[in-house]
């Protein structure tokens, strides 16, 4: 392969989208590029945008969060530990999208933003499957859960991640690449497994308090929603030819993984206690309030 594959699908931040080389004498090529370019240049301001939220937003939530989940890792208490290494994860990637920001374009800041893409959905796999077996093997889970085994698990996550973020720094054989990227779907079909089968666990387990039930379901399915809608149509960049050519789809899914780190703060408000029941209520007061507006109406 004549170039480093990864620049073309999560979009080489040095790129001129007007350096396009026209033929003057065909009025509607002319026509379709410069819109496509002016396209490209919207996205552009919309991402700029995206990025500053994200960063100005994400940095410190993200630091508060983590000093929070903290204080709630007990030996009892394994989730919080995946979580605490998601969201130093999505600081990796957050101070790569300030490092973008400045003008410090590299193989190496890329590579490290990759690193931490690839930790985030390597957590994010362990909070379900964590979850999972709490429900569905809780005999298993209470003798085999504890804050070493935990520590192990999350070692192992970011060096594999390390690993497979270097195949990304050398050039691979095209062959190869397809194999490595058609690998990052597999947690697709885990995700849903996890959702699904604790959905079926939890509606025979009459032990586990309603509360408890609607929180484990609900960081199920957030989980599922952001490697659906953030990072699996980057995958599919990756995987088709036509999409990585796309200058626009590659504009959107990388704008879309760069706000991940964004979105997995709502695992935080899900793992607290009460957070469901609130929300219920909440959703229940303004339920009430649009039925009254209606009568009176």
């Amino acid at each position: 392969m004549d170039d480093f594959h990864i620049n073309t699908t999560l979009r080489d931040k040095s790129y001129n989208y007007s350096n396009v080389s026209l033929n003057n004498n065909d009025s509607t090529n002319n026509t379709y590029y410069k819109y496509d370019n002016s396209t490209n240049e919207t996205l552009e301001l919309i991402e700029n945008v995206v990025d500053w939220i994200v960063i100005c937003s994400g940095l410190p939530l993200t630091l508060v969060a983590i000093a929070a989940v903290y204080s709630l890792v007990r030996k009892d208490h394994v989730a919080p530990i995946y979580i605490i290494n998601l969201l130093v994860s999505d600081l990796a990637q957050l101070c790569c999208t300030v490092a973008w920001k400045v003008e410090m374009f590299s193989v190496f800041i890329l590579c490290f933003f990759i690193f931490g893409v690839l930790a985030s959905v390597g957590f994010m796999m362990c909070i379900s499957l964590e979850r999972y077996l709490m429900i569905t093997q809780p005999l298993w889970y209470r003798f085999r859960r504890n804050i070493k085994t935990s520590v192990a698990v999350c070692v192992v996550v970011w060096i594999l991640s390390l690993i497979i973020s270097f195949f990304f720094f050398f050039q691979l054989h095209y062959h190869l690449e397809k194999i490595i990227y058609a690998v990052f779907l597999l947690p697709f079909p885990l995700f849903i497994f996890c959702l699904v089968g604790t959905i079926k666990a939890l509606s025979a387990a009459r032990s586990v308090p309603a509360d408890e039930k609607r929180r484990i379901v609900a960081i199920l399915v957030v989980v599922l929603l952001i490697y659906t809608l953030l990072y699996l149509p980057n995958i599919i960049l990756l995987l088709a030819e036509e999409a990585i050519n796309n200058q626009t789809f590659n504009i959107i899914c990388f704008m879309l993984v760069k706000i991940s780190p964004l979105a997995d703060l709502i695992l935080y408000i899900f793992i607290r206690k009460g957070t469901t029941d609130k929300l219920s209520a909440l959703l229940c007061c303004c339920k009430i309030n649009q039925s009254a507006d209606e009568q009176q109406e």
